[in-house]
């Protein structure tokens, strides 16, 4: 029998600064660019709980991150800490952790920084249960910090409980009948949910499916899959239907790779002075192109990403005829990409720029 435990670190990067610095413990922190007193030009990485009930939270800009700081300060609670990332930090611990975690089942597939995923193919549900609990309690006592666990019969559903009782929660959905009449136990933990749960419907697909009633899983468990192939296209509709019967079928990829190598950055000020622009961006792909070659890989794609002053976003991605390594061949390409944003071709508006990006993406061995 095939068991899933996603692990997933309680907000990671704020949880260890708020282990290494024992004079802000239980304060609100956030991980993130420097605010810059309210002025500050990029995003929250990280917020620790306590944060996030001033509505500061992962991908908010952090100049209104310090807005609602202040705003909690003005009502007589503690103001946020604020503390720029160390990645190199948090990537040691990662991995320690991941190292244990990794010789707890049978297969282990990183997937990010703070969140991974456990196959266990010897042990019954309780046998999971006692190793999540394992896991657990090493994190806790080794690191003095806390994860939560899922522990589901796919990926999916192990990813989805690991989300329900956080921070140090564990959460088992029992299945040996998945996608079958009898799956009650799935069901049940999936019908209250919302569509927006389940892995591939964001923010555009859930306002379809609510026009068509579907706002649950239980609502949308109720469409054929003829309705939502129509509505969401062949392959998201036949995803979101599968789903929505805890269907998952992909696998625990023990030799997971990085896909891509990116680097961006956001500028101190909007701009579209185009020498400032053309030169970060040219060191961004020198910084890229070194990184695929030190992981000693060679790209097939190269793509950019252009975010506006409004927050606008636009991706760009562009095939190359052979798989390269070469920071010319990166540095031409996506220049090509990104010239039409400093013109009236892809910004007809004429809006300043407020972050770019290089991505190197369908990375191989060239062989």
């Amino acid at each position: 029998m095939r068991i899933i435990l996603h692990i997933d670190m309680d907000a990671f990067f704020a949880s260890v600064e708020e282990r290494d610095h024992p004079r802000i413990k239980g304060l609100p922190i956030v991980v993130g660019s420097d605010p810059a007193g309210g002025k500050g030009r990029g995003v929250v990485s990280t917020a620790n709980y306590v944060a996030r009930e001033y509505g500061i939270k992962s991908a908010l800009p952090i100049s209104r991150a310090w807005q609602l700081s202040q705003q909690a300060k003005k009502d007589g609670k503690p103001e946020a800490v604020f503390f720029e990332p160390n990645i190199r930090k948090y990537a040691g611990i990662s991995q320690e952790i991941f190292q244990y975690i990794a010789k707890q089942g049978e297969l282990f597939e990183p997937a990010s920084i703070d969140e991974c995923y456990l196959e266990l193919q010897k042990e019954s549900w309780a046998g999971a249960e006692k190793v999540a609990r394992r896991i657990q309690d090493y994190v806790t006592k080794k690191f003095q910090l806390s994860c939560s666990v899922g522990v589901g019969p796919n990926k999916l559903i192990a990813k989805i409980a690991a989300g329900t009782r956080k921070p140090h929660g564990l959460t088992v959905v029992r299945s040996n009948f998945l996608g079958s009449a009898q799956d009650k136990e799935v069901r049940d933990f999936l019908d209250p949910l919302s569509v927006r749960e389940l892995w591939g419907i964001g923010p555009k697909t859930g306002a379809v499916l609510k026009e068509l009633g579907a706002e649950t899983v239980k609502q949308l468990r109720q469409l054929t899959k003829a309705e939502l192939m129509e509505q969401l296209g062949k392959k998201s509709g036949a995803s979101a239907y599968s789903h929505a019967r805890g269907i998952d079928n992909s696998q625990v990829e023990t030799d997971r790779e990085a896909k891509s190598i990116s680097s961006e950055t956001t500028f101190d000020k909007d701009t579209l002075d185009a020498p400032t622009i053309l030169a970060t961006f040219k060191g961004l792909a020198k910084e890229v192109a070194r990184s695929v070659q030190k992981e000693k890989k060679k790209f097939k794609t190269v793509g950019i990403v252009v975010r506006f002053s409004d927050f606008e976003t636009k991706n760009r991605s562009h095939a190359l005829e052979e798989s390269s390594d070469d920071r010319d061949v990166l540095e031409t390409e996506s220049l090509k990409l990104l010239l039409p944003f400093l013109d009236s071709r892809e910004n007809p508006k004429r809006k300043k720029i407020r972050l770019v990006g290089v991505r190197a993406e369908k990375l191989n061995t060239g062989a």
